[in-house]
């Protein structure tokens, strides 16, 4: 007998009968039985024949995000600049669990490069149901110490990106009447942090752009949210765990423990899908009460 008052009777792998001495089912030579279908088989797929685009997707936060929406049904446009090996590979575990997958290497933060982008996916995948933003970059330094070309980088890579890609997608979107996009933004964006004046200005202007859209679009039934990760572990922050810093970060984040890709690709899904269907507008924050 296990757990639940179910004891196995007949297991053909997909189908599963049960026998129990009590209960509703079907009855079969005197004995009541219950089908069960394993869920692994059925399972429950919020996108299905959605698509969507992903910046910046060929590894950490990006990657998790496009293998979460892909998992859930949703076929997968997504944009790389350096990481070709790494971005093949994700296009090969993205068809691997029977989506569609483009890979197209392509600089968010140049407007004709997205033009060109959205026009590829539109011909490819035929429509635009979500845009996550999520390509950046991080050039920290101390405001004395800045360069005009470090600041103009972050701001055309982080902020300008947001609006290229917005701009393109909103009109399949308008035109299907339905669309939800998300910005990834960053408790810096929020509270700010000293020596990521040029990063915390990008941020805090997508948090912006992001209200500013939602205002707009709402009308035309288009979402726009924003996702405000704290210390999310990466590639790109493999320092939050080395020496004396790790313990001082940790001290500071109520939860215990730094973020993973998956909690942020979690709350993406979430945005990306109806189970969302009244939120727009809004800044989530998704770092274990650090920004409480």
């Amino acid at each position: 007998m296990t757990a639940d008052g179910w004891r196995r009777s007949w297991n053909s792998g997909k189908y599963r009968v049960d026998e129990t001495r009590q209960g509703s089912g079907c009855r079969t030579g005197g004995q009541t039985v219950f089908l069960y279908i394993e869920p692994k088989y059925f399972p429950l797929k919020l996108l299905e024949k959605q698509s969507a685009i992903v910046t910046g997707a060929s590894r950490g936060i990006g990657e998790a995000i496009a293998l979460k929406l892909a998992e859930h049904g949703a076929n997968i446009a997504f944009t790389y600049q350096r990481s070709e090996a790494k971005a093949r590979e994700l296009e090969e575990k993205l068809k691997g669990l029977g989506v569609q997958a483009l890979a197209v290497k392509s600089d968010a933060g140049d407007y004709n490069q997205c033009e060109s982008f959205v026009g590829e996916v539109l011909r490819v995948l035929g429509r635009v149901d979500i845009c996550v933003n999520n390509a950046g970059v991080s050039r920290d330094n101390l405001l004395l110490r800045m360069t005009p070309e470090q600041w103009d980088e972050v701001m055309q890579t982080n902020l300008k990106s947001v609006f290229n890609m917005t701009r393109q997608v909103i009109r399949p979107m308008m035109k299907a009447r339905s669309g939800s996009i998300i910005n990834m933004s960053s408790i810096v964006g929020i509270r700010g942090n000293a020596g990521q004046g040029s990063y915390a200005a990008s941020k805090a202007g997508i948090i912006g752009f992001t209200k500013s859209i939602a205002l707009e679009l709402g009308s035309r039934g288009i979402r726009c949210n924003a996702i405000a990760p704290g210390f999310i572990e990466t590639d790109m922050t493999h320092y939050l765990k080395e020496g004396d810093a790790a313990k001082s970060f940790l001290d500071k984040i109520p939860l215990g423990r730094f973020g993973t890709t998956e909690d942020i690709a979690n709350l993406t899904l979430f945005l990306a899908s109806s189970l969302s269907g009244y939120i727009t507008g809004q800044v989530i924050s998704v770092c274990g009460g650090l920004n409480t």
